[in-house]
C-alpha cells in the first residue's frame, strides 16, 4: 500500500505553504487508510457478537422463561388482592388412607392384555386391562373393586415397595383441609378409626362414628411419558382402586346433620358420593342414603350456599340419581374436563362417556359450561326446593375456567382462577414455591371464546395480565392458564385442593 502509495505521489507537484509533502501526505494518507480498515473489522466483530448476544437472549427458550415469569408473577399479583375472612365452611362426606405407588411398576404387563373397561374388577387381569384403558388415555379414575381377597393382597404388596407411602385421602379431608389452610373454620364428616383421626389437622372440627377398620384407597400414578407395555401416558395422572366399607353408605351422615344444626355454615360441600359407584347395596339402600343426603341439603338456610364436587363416576344409575336429587339443589359445581363432557353428555344423550379429550380447547369447555348451566337449569325448573346454578369451576391441565351468574353471591372470580391455577402447582410439585424453571404453559397464546358458529371473539393471553374475565349478558367468565407442573410428584388430590382453594376465595 506504502510502495504504491509514494509511487503515485512523485508525479504530483510540491505543495506550497501549509500543505504537506507528498512523501508526508502519502503517509498520512495510508495511516488513514489503515486505521479505518481497522475499525471496520472491528466493528463487524462487534456487531457479530452483540447479534449473538441477543439471538441467545431472545432465544425461543429464554423468551419463554421471560413469559413463564411474567405469568407466574401476573398471577401472583391477582392472588394477594385476597383479603383474609374467616368463612364456616361444612364438608361431607368420608375419608381413607391413601397409598400411593408408582403404577407402571406395581402392574406387570404381560401380552395377554388389552386396554378394556370393566364396571366391575374382580380379577388381575381386569385389574390391568382397565388399567391399560385409563392409563393410555391420561384420563383419572377411581374403580372399586369387588373381590376383597384380591385387593388385600394388592395392598400388602404395595405397602412393601419401595416409595410406597400412605397419607390421609378422600375428597372431603383433602378439600377441608385447604380451606382450612386459606382461612376458613371447617367441619368434616368422616368415619375414621382413632389412628387415622389423629393424622388430620387439628384446624379440622371432625364429626362421624369411629372406623373399626379405616377404608383404603390403592393409588397408582404415572407420569407424562411413562410406558406401560405399548401403552404410554399421554399426561400425569393417576388410577384408583378401592374395596371401601364405610365410604359408600356415607356412614358419617347422621353425625353431620346433627352438627349442621348449630355450626352455621356459610359454605355446605358435598363430596365423596363416587364411592356408590358399584358398590353392593341392598335393594333400595342407595337411594335411601341418597334421599338423606338431599334432605340435608334441603335443611340448609337460603344463607348457606351449596357446592356439589364432581368425580370420576362411570355407572349410569348412579349419575342419574345425582342429576335428579343431588344437582338440582346446588349453587355451585365443581369438576374436571372428563367430569364436564361426561355430565353434558348424560344430559343430552342420556349415557356416560368414560374417557373424554385429556386437554380440550378452552373454546370447547367454555362452550360445555355454558350448555351445562342451560341443561341443569331446564331440567331442575319445577323441583321443590331446587336452587339456581349459579357457579361451574371446570379445573383442567393446562387452565382453570370459572363461570357466574351472580357477582355478589360469587365475588372475586378472578383471585378464584389464579389461586387454582398456582394451587395445581403447588400441589402437584409438592412445593409452596412455584419455580418457573419447573413449570410449563400449554394453554394457547390466545383463544376463542366459542366454537359456536358465526362467534369470532378472542382473548389474548397477557404475561403480565394472565386472568382473562368477561361478560356475557348475565354470566362472568374468568380463565386462568396453570403453569403445569413438569416434575409431578402427586397428582391424587389435585382437582380437590384446586376446587376447594377457588371456593375459599369467593365466600
Amino acid at each position: 500500500m506504502l510502495t504504491s502509495c509514494l509511487s503515485g505521489q512523485l508525479t504530483s507537484p510540491r505543495t506550497t505553504g501549509n500543505t504537506l509533502t507528498p512523501s508526508v501526505t502519502c503517509f498520512y494518507r495510508t495511516y488513514i487508510i489503515m486505521f479505518q480498515k481497522f475499525i471496520t473489522v472491528g466493528t463487524v466483530f462487534s456487531v457479530l457478537f452483540v447479534l449473538i448476544a441477543v439471538y441467545f437472549n431472545s432465544s425461543p427458550e429464554n423468551e419463554l422463561n421471560l413469559r413463564l415469569k411474567h405469568v407466574l408473577q401476573g398471577l401472583i399479583d391477582v392472588e394477594s388482592k385476597f383479603t383474609s375472612e374467616t368463612p364456616k365452611v361444612a364438608v361431607g362426606y368420608g375419608a381413607c388412607n391413601d397409598l400411593f405407588v408408582e403404577g407402571k411398576n406395581f402392574l406387570q404387563y404381560d401380552e395377554s392384555v388389552l386396554a378394556e373397561y370393566h364396571e366391575d374388577i374382580n380379577t388381575l387381569e381386569e385389574l390391568k386391562r382397565v388399567f391399560a384403558f385409563f392409563f393410555r388415555h391420561g384420563a383419572a379414575a377411581e374403580q372399586y373393586v369387588s373381590n376383597s381377597t384380591l385387593f388385600d393382597e394388592l395392598v400388602a404388596i404395595a405397602s412393601q415397595m419401595e416409595g410406597s407411602r400412605y397419607s390421609i385421602g378422600g375428597n372431603a379431608p383433602l378439600m377441608g383441609h385447604r380451606m382450612s389452610i386459606e382461612g376458613c373454620e371447617v367441619l368434616l364428616a368422616a368415619t375414621l378409626t382413632p389412628r387415622l383421626r389423629l393424622s388430620l389437622p387439628s384446624t379440622l372440627k371432625v364429626v362421624g362414628g369411629v372406623a373399626e377398620r379405616d377404608d383404603i384407597h390403592l393409588i397408582l400414578e404415572y407420569k407424562a411419558g411413562d410406558s406401560w407395555g405399548p401403552f404410554t401416558a399421554p399426561r400425569a395422572n393417576r388410577f384408583i382402586i378401592h374395596n371401601d366399607d364405610n365410604n359408600p353408605v356415607i356412614s358419617s351422615l347422621e353425625h353431620f346433620q346433627e352438627a349442621l344444626k348449630t355450626f352455621e355454615a356459610d359454605l355446605l360441600v358435598i363430596s365423596g358420593l363416587q364411592m356408590m359407584d358399584n358398590y353392593p347395596f341392598q335393594q333400595g339402600e342407595k337411594l335411601r342414603r341418597l334421599l338423606l343426603v338431599k334432605q340435608q341439603m334441603l335443611s340448609q338456610t337460603s344463607q348457606t350456599r351449596i357446592h356439589f364436587e364432581m368425580a370420576s363416576y362411570t355407572e349410569t344409575e348412579l349419575l342419574e340419581k345425582l342429576m335428579d336429587l343431588i344437582i338440582p339443589h346446588s349453587d355451585s359445581l365443581g369438576m374436571n374436563e372428563q367430569e364436564l363432557a361426561n355430565l353434558v353428555n348424560l344430559y343430552q344423550f342420556g349415557n356416560v362417556s368414560i374417557v373424554s379429550d385429556s386437554n380440550p380447547r378452552v373454546a370447547t369447555v367454555l362452550d360445555q359450561m355454558r350448555q351445562l348451566l342451560r341443561l341443569v337449569r331446564s331440567s331442575s325448573s319445577g323441583k321443590a326446593g331446587r336452587r339456581e346454578l349459579t357457579r361451574i369451576h371446570v379445573h383442567t391441565l393446562a387452565y382453570q375456567a370459572i363461570l357466574t351468574t351472580d357477582s355478589g353471591l360469587w365475588p372475586h372470580s378472578d383471585i378464584a382462577a389464579a389461586k387454582a391455577s398456582l394451587t395445581a402447582y403447588r400441589h402437584v410439585c409438592a412445593t409452596p414455591q412455584v419455580d418457573p424453571d419447573k413449570a410449563k404453559l400449554i394453554m394457547d397464546d390466545s383463544f376463542s371464546v366459542s366454537r359456536v358458529s358465526g362467534s369470532s371473539d378472542r382473548v389474548v393471553l397477557e404475561p403480565q395480565r394472565p386472568v382473562s374475565c368477561w361478560t356475557e349478558d348475565d354470566l362472568q367468565l374468568c380463565v386462568a392458564p396453570v403453569l403445569v407442573c413438569k416434575e409431578s410428584v402427586q397428582t391424587a388430590g389435585g382437582g380437590d385442593n384446586i376446587s376447594a382453594a377457588a371456593l375459599a376465595m369467593q365466600l
